[in-house]
């Protein structure tokens, strides 16, 4: 018979009574008492995890895209392209997640739906906040965050500083000596695609030897959009998948909604030059 194995024997340490534990450095128990059900119902748990966990991956995104943006300005990119990185890989792990939520079929969501209320992905304010530092800026879309002040001034905050490709843009600009219009850089719009911008990216397309870091720092961002697309497409499908086109509990047209979001490009000018190399 196989003895059970003690792991103090391997000088593994087993009292945590005055050290600090895993449990206690991730505040194990006030983090695990949030799943606040407020139905019997056996799938809301899953609807709840999907959405925290969700919410937990965007406030690493936030802030490592806060540290890019910083490091841009600085002119010090190489630290900024692994964070880059690092962001779309957190939206490729929060694509992943829609498979697990697919498991619930529409009546495994009607059994929970009424104790949502109104609450819905909608009022993310991390969301929005991702949404803003990269530069798709509606300011119009504060207004469902004016309950929570902490949260209205902090978007508030974001449109009142350029966003990360405004300050790419400025990098942009400085190495390649062509200047933008002013409307490029406005903080309180979403950004808008425009043809100088668009001309100094195709100069360092055509020459990557003299603009390598801008050129690196491109396919950063085009890949950073590609996976925010592609979460932001199995989105829309899975909500298909589970409510249909019934309207969204938060007011919107639901799945209507999402697929108007989806038109939506970020880095315009980095997609549209693909043609014309």
């Amino acid at each position: 018979m196989t003895q059970a194995y003690d792991p103090s024997q391997d000088g593994a340490k087993m009292s945590y009574a005055k050290d600090m534990s895993y449990g206690d450095y991730l505040h194990m128990d006030q983090l695990l008492a949030t799943h606040e059900l407020h139905s019997d119902a056996h799938d809301e748990l899953l609807f709840i995890i999907q959405h925290q966990t969700s919410e937990l991956w965007m406030r690493l995104v936030l802030h490592e895209i806060a540290a890019a943006r910083e490091l841009l300005k600085g002119d010090d990119f190489r630290p900024a392209f692994k964070m880059l990185t690092r962001v779309a890989r957190i939206f490729d792990q929060l694509n992943s997640a829609w498979d697990v939520l697919r498991t619930m079929t529409p009546s495994d969501y009607t059994t929970f739906r009424e104790a949502l209320g109104n609450s819905s992905g909608f009022q993310s304010h991390q969301y929005r906040l991702i949404e803003f530092s990269l530069g798709n800026r509606n300011p119009a879309m504060m207004k469902v965050h004016e309950h929570r002040p902490e949260s209205h001034l902090m978007l508030a905050d974001e449109l009142a500083r350029k966003s990360l490709y405004h300050v790419a843009l400025d990098a942009l600009s400085a190495k390649t000596g062509i200047v933008f219009d002013p409307q490029a850089f406005r903080l309180d719009a979403p950004h808008v695609s425009d043809p100088e911008v668009q001309r100094a990216w195709t100069m360092v397309y055509e020459d990557p030897k003299t603009y390598w870091d801008l050129y690196e720092l491109a396919e950063k961002l085009v890949d950073l959009e590609d996976y925010f697309r592609r979460w932001r497409f199995n989105h829309v499908t899975t909500v298909e998948r589970v409510i249909g086109f019934k309207r969204g509990t938060g007011g919107t047209s639901g799945v209507q909604y999402l697929r108007r979001m989806l038109e939506v490009e970020l880095f315009p000018e980095l997609w549209h030059l693909r043609g014309d190399l």
